[in-house]
């Protein structure tokens, strides 16, 4: 995937494309609806197919000082969006000038002067430009002067209605169900980060931990989960199984906030590396222990669950992209 950060670097032969129009932060499966529209669109035509959205995100503009909310920072969300074929990533940076673009000057300078689309493909509540006054209706009257079609994706929903959004993520993974969550994701929700030296305190006591701060991502609900994690090595990216906890750490009088990956079966030195942990099922609250021989006695029975966990979601072995949704997900 060719990925583009300004109209500057734009070239002849990308010109003229089926546009996919949004944030996608999460690129879940609402999202991909909306790509795939493109990509099948671009196909019947002939044409190339191409995917927008921006950098950073709208909201860490408008609301700087809110929690971090992110889902799929830059680089995930851009590996997403390649796993799912896409030609072209147009990426700009989106900062006050950006913001202040009317939704007209939006629709004549960037997508029709600069990228010269010829269909815009966006979701059924996408809105743009200054005071959001860009909807799929506006598009599409800018459409018919301009010389470019419009389609707009109606709501796409998981089983028993449930509309595929970006805030029902988030609303799951604060309650401690990433299984829920990764239904509308179509994947499992991943974290990743540079694995960075600790307080050594899980290898003196028989569990060695990767530790990873979550930054700019979401804040899952704290405690254990078991996870599948690899090196991250794209769409070669080899996934081993782990139990992690994320939290304060009470039982050592900790107050920043950590994801600590235990590997399990598995004794590699990983400071450094840039890993990636997908959250499969919360096991339990992260809680104080009274002493290091309560906490290594609940840590094994944490390791224990975490394996039943990930025996029963027959994972497939081979690597990929990203932790595919396990087909049967049994309870255990």
């Amino acid at each position: 995937m060719r990925m583009i950060r300004h109209c500057g670097e734009m070239v002849a032969e990308l010109k003229g494309s089926v546009l996919a129009l949004g944030n996608f932060d999460g690129v879940h499966l609402g999202h991909q609806a909306v790509i795939r529209a493109a990509m099948e669109a671009g196909a019947t035509a002939g044409l190339p197919h191409a995917v927008m959205t921006f950098e950073p995100h709208p909201r860490a503009l408008f609301n700087p000082d809110q929690p971090p909310f992110r889902l799929t920072p830059f680089r995930v969300k851009a590996r997403l969006i390649e796993a799912l074929g896409v030609d072209v990533c147009f990426m700009p940076h989106f900062d006050k000038s950006f913001a202040s673009q009317t939704a007209e000057d939006f629709v004549a300078d960037l997508l029709v002067g600069c990228l010269g689309v010829r269909r815009v493909v966006v979701g059924y509540d996408y809105v743009f430009g200054k005071g959001r006054q860009g909807t799929g209706a506006f598009l599409q009257r800018m459409g018919d002067v301009l010389g470019f079609s419009v389609t707009v994706v109606p709501p796409a929903t998981a089983g028993g209605g449930e509309v595929y959004s970006s805030t029902r993520v988030r609303e799951y993974l604060v309650a401690g169900r990433p299984d829920e969550a990764a239904k509308l994701l179509g994947h499992y929700w991943e974290i990743e980060g540079r694995v960075e030296h600790g307080d050594a305190r899980g290898r003196t006591i028989g569990f060695p931990t990767a530790n990873i701060h979550l930054g700019e991502y979401q804040r899952p609900a704290t405690g254990v989960y078991a996870v599948r994690a690899g090196i991250d090595a794209g769409g070669a990216t080899r996934w081993m199984d782990g139990v992690a906890n994320f939290g304060r750490r009470p039982t050592f009088d900790k107050t920043d906030e950590l994801l600590e990956v235990h590997l399990l079966d598995v004794d590699e030195d990983l400071y450094g590396r840039h890993l990636r942990v997908a959250l499969i099922d919360h096991i339990r609250p992260e809680r104080r222990f009274d002493g290091i021989d309560a906490l290594k006695a609940q840590i094994v029975e944490d390791a224990t669950r975490a394996r039943a966990i990930l025996a029963a979601r027959h994972f497939r072995a081979d690597p990929g992209p990203m932790v595919p949704l396990a087909d049967p997900v049994a309870t255990v």
